[in-house]
C-alpha cells in the first residue's frame, strides 16, 4: 500500500479519535466502557471511510464532496447502531453518531484550513 495512504489513514484516524473523544466529553458521557466503545467504534469506521473515499476519487475523479456524503452516512449509521447495541450512555446513538461526526468532521476542515493558511 502507498506510503501516503498509509500517512492519510493514520492522521485522520488519531485527528478522529482526539475530536470524537473531545465531543464525548462535551456531551457529558463519562462511561470508560463508552469511551472505549467509541474508539473501536471508530477504529473499524474511520480506515473504512478514508480508504473508500480515497480510492473511490482517484478512480472515478467524481467530486469528492459527492463521494463523502454517502460514506459519511453510512458511518454514522453503522457507528450509531453499534452504539444502540453496545453502549451504555447512549440514550439517542444516532444523534450522538451524527453530532459527533459532525464535530470531528468541522474540526478537520477547521485544522486544514488553519494549516494550510501557514
Amino acid at each position: 500500500m502507498n506510503q501516503a495512504i498509509l500517512n492519510a489513514l493514520a492522521i485522520s484516524l488519531a485527528l478522529t479519535l482526539i475530536f470524537e473523544t473531545i465531543f464525548f466529553f462535551l456531551a457529558g458521557k463519562r462511561l470508560g466502557k463508552d469511551l472505549l466503545l467509541l474508539v473501536l467504534v471508530n477504529v473499524i469506521t474511520n480506515p473504512l471511510v478514508v480508504l473508500c473515499h480515497s480510492l473511490a476519487f482517484y478512480y472515478s475523479q467524481l467530486n469528492a464532496a459527492l463521494l463523502l456524503i454517502p460514506l459519511e452516512v453510512f458511518a454514522i449509521v453503522c457507528e450509531g447502531a453499534l452504539y444502540k447495541r453496545f453502549g451504555q450512555e447512549f440514550k439517542r446513538p444516532y444523534l450522538f453518531s451524527l453530532s459527533a461526526n459532525s464535530f470531528s468532521f468541522a474540526a478537520g476542515v477547521l485544522l486544514q484550513s488553519v494549516v494550510q493558511g501557514l
